[in-house]
C-alpha cells in the first residue's frame, strides 16, 4: 500500500532547525503545499507561507495583497503584535504603504540617487573595501561577518547617509529584535523600531544643522524646497534606508563569500574573469540571498491563489529563498553558475516594493566580493564547515559568524 504524504514538512518552518537549513523544507513546501497554511511563532496566527516562484511574485505585485497591515490585518494579527513598526514613524513609511502615499514617497526619495551620486558611491566603496581588507590583512585570521562584511557595509552606509559609524552595532542589534523569531521576544520589537527612527531622526536634525554632501542631506534639501517630504516622511525614509543597506548588505556579502568557499571552481572562476562581477552578484543573490521573505502581506478581500481561497485580512508570507530556488523558474537551482543567465530572481523583492537600495547593494557586492578573494586567493574557513550557524530569523539570512585564514598572495 502506498503511503500518504504527510501534510506537515518534516523540519517545520521557523524552528531553529529550519534556520540552519530552510531549504529542504522550502522544496518540500514546493512539492506538497505551495500556499501553506501554518501558525506563525509569535501569537500562533493563522498564516499562509508562499513558496513557487510565479505565486511569490503574484504576492508581491498583486494590489489584493497589501502591505499596509494596519490598515488590513484580522484581528487575531493585531492582536499579536506583528503589525511592522506598529506606534511608530515607520508604521507609515515607504516599505509598509500602498499608492497613492508609496508612489510619492518612493518617487521624492529617488529624486536624491542622482547620477553624479551614484558614481561618488562607487568610490565610496572601493575606499572602504581597500581599507578593511588592509586591516583584515593585518589580523591573517579574522571573522568575515564582523572584520569585513560589517565594516564595509557600515562603512559605506555610513558615508552615504552621512552617520556616526560607532552606532552601527547598535543598529544591528535593534534590527534583530525589530524582526524576532521567538515568541518570548515579540514585545521587544516595538521599541527596536523605536530606537531605529530616533536615531533617524537625530540624523536628520544632525544634517539640517551641519548640512553635507550625503544622502541625508540631499532628501533634506528635496523636503525643504517645496510641498515634498513632511518631517515625519523624512524621517521615516532615513530609517527605512538605515534598515535596508546595512544588515541586509552585510548578510549578503557574508553568505556570498561562504557560497564561493563552498565552490572553489566559482571562486577562482570569478578571479579569472574579473568582468562576471555583475553576473555573479545575480547568481549569489538568487543562491543565496540575505532576504529569506519579505514582510507581510495581508489580502485587502478574499482571494484565491494556486488554488487555496485565503480570507480577507491573511497574513500572507511571499519566500524569495524559495523561489530563487524553484525548479519550475530555474534550471538546476541548487546549483550554484556565476555565469548564469536567463530568468531573473526576486532577491530584492518585486514589483512597487522592490529594493529602493538594490542597484547600490549590487554595487557593493560586485565590489565588495571579488576584491575579498582577489586580496586572498588562499582564503579558507577557520572553522568546520558544519559548526556554522545561521542567525534565528524568520526574514533575514546571515551567518552568525564566518571565521576564515587569510594568507596574502605573494608580492601583496
Amino acid at each position: 500500500m502506498a503511503l500518504s504524504t504527510p501534510t506537515v514538512p518534516p523540519i517545520a518552518l521557523f524552528s531553529p532547525e529550519y534556520y540552519q537549513n530552510p531549504h529542504p523544507t522550502l522544496t518540500w513546501l514546493q512539492d506538497h503545499s505551495p500556499v501553506h497554511e501554518f501558525p506563525f511563532p509569535a501569537g500562533n496566527v493563522r498564516t499562509w507561507m508562499v513558496t513557487r516562484f510565479e505565486d511569490v511574485r503574484t504576492v508581491l505585485a498583486d494590489p489584493r495583497f497589501s502591505t499596509e497591515s494596519a490598515t488590513w490585518a484580522n484581528d487575531e494579527f493585531r492582536a499579536a503584535g506583528l503589525v511592522i513598526a506598529e506606534g511608530t514613524i515607520l508604521e507609515r513609511g515607504i516599505t509598509v504603504v500602498d499608492p497613492p502615499a508609496h508612489t510619492r514617497l518612493r518617487r521624492l526619495a529617488m529624486s536624491a540617487f542622482t547620477t553624479r551620486r551614484v558614481e561618488q558611491w562607487r568610490e565610496t566603496v572601493h575606499s572602504v573595501v581597500d581599507r578593511t581588507l588592509e586591516d583584515c590583512a593585518r589580523r591573517k585570521n579574522f571573522d568575515v561577518m564582523d572584520d569585513y562584511a560589517g565594516e564595509v557595509s557600515a562603512g559605506v552606509l555610513g558615508v552615504i547617509l552621512g552617520f556616526r559609524i560607532e552606532r552601527h552595532r547598535e543598529l544591528v542589534t535593534a534590527l534583530n529584535e525589530a524582526f524576532p523569531s521567538d515568541p518570548a521576544l515579540i514585545d521587544r520589537a516595538p521599541a527596536a523600531f523605536g530606537r531605529i527612527c530616533e536615531y533617524a531622526a537625530e540624523l536628520v536634525a544632525d544634517k539640517r544643522h551641519d548640512p553635507a554632501d550625503d544622502l541625508t542631506s540631499a532628501l533634506i534639501r528635496t523636503s525643504d524646497e517645496g510641498e515634498r517630504l513632511s518631517s515625519d516622511d523624512l524621517t521615516g525614509l532615513v530609517a527605512a534606508m538605515i534598515m535596508g543597506g546595512s544588515d541586509t548588505v552585510r548578510g549578503f556579502i557574508g553568505n556570498a563569500a561562504l557560497a564561493l568557499l563552498d565552490h572553489p571552481d566559482q571562486s577562482g572562476l570569478l578571479l579569472s574573469n574579473p568582468e562576471l562581477a555583475d553576473d555573479a552578484v545575480e547568481e549569489l543573490l538568487r543562491y543565496e540571498g540575505a532576504l529569506s521573505t519579505a514582510l507581510f502581506r495581508v489580502t485587502t478581500e478574499e482571494v484565491e491563489l494556486a488554488g487555496t481561497l485565503l480570507p480577507a485580512g491573511a497574513p500572507v508570507i511571499a519566500g524569495l529563498l524559495a523561489a530563487n530556488r524553484d525548479p519550475r523558474r530555474f534550471d538546476d537551482p541548487e546549483r550554484l553558475d556565476i555565469t548564469r543567465s536567463g530568468p531573473r530572481h526576486v532577491g530584492f523583492g518585486h514589483g512597487l516594493h522592490n529594493c529602493i537600495g538594490a542597484a547600490l547593494a549590487r554595487m557593493e557586492g560586485a565590489i565588495a566580493i571579488p576584491a575579498l578573494f582577489r586580496r586572498f586567493p588562499g582564503l579558507s574557513l577557520a572553522a568546520p564547515r558544519n559548526e556554522l550557524r545561521y542567525i534565528d530569523n524568520w526574514a533575514i539570512r546571515r551567518l552568525v559568524a564566518l571565521p576564515v585564514t587569510a594568507p596574502e598572495k605573494p608580492g601583496a
